[in-house]
């Protein structure tokens, strides 16, 4: 057996998180991460979109989204919640496509979480990646604009639907 003396990242040299206050409930923006016809509205930056969203929203239940690119290119993802706290917190991960049937390559694990915060929500959504060098991957491919950008978007939705 192989057994590396080197110490593990710590999860917050693996997280890239995003944080905004909504001024809407909890409930409506736990709806607009739960609802597949609300996540076709805000989960992929614009111009992008989302043609697919299924969502069954319990532990070892499936997600699938795909987002198509401006060019129409298709981008799947697939993942496997692992908490489901309604209006609180949701924990998804791609590290299975569907039950417990493990992704050929797994990459990240998302902490949403909601709290109160004087009349409003505070929504952050936390990724933590499997290692500093996914992490950095995502950063490179955009991470900070490109999930700040759908926080934006989300909150658009639930402030004035």
């Amino acid at each position: 057996m192989n057994v590396s003396n080197e110490a593990p990242a710590r999860p917050d040299e693996r997280d890239l998180v995003v944080t905004r206050l909504i001024r809407a409930p909890r409930d409506k923006v736990f709806r607009a991460w739960t609802d597949p016809e609300w996540l076709k509205l805000w989960f992929a930056p614009n111009p992008w979109t989302v043609t697919v969203a299924e969502a069954d929203v319990r532990p070892g239940g499936a997600s699938r989204i795909v987002m198509r690119s401006p060019e129409g290119e298709a981008f799947p993802a697939h993942g496997v919640y692992l908490e489901v706290v309604p209006n609180e917190r949701l924990v998804f991960t791609d590290a299975y496509v569907q039950a417990w049937e493990p992704s050929a390559k797994p990459f990240m694990t998302v902490i949403v979480t909601l709290s109160d915060e004087e009349g409003q929500t505070r929504y952050t959504a936390r990724v933590r990646h499997w290692t500093v060098e996914d992490r950095e991957a995502h950063e490179k491919m955009g991470f900070h604009e490109g999930w700040s950008q759908c926080a934006a978007q989300l909150a658009q939705l639930v402030e004035n639907h």
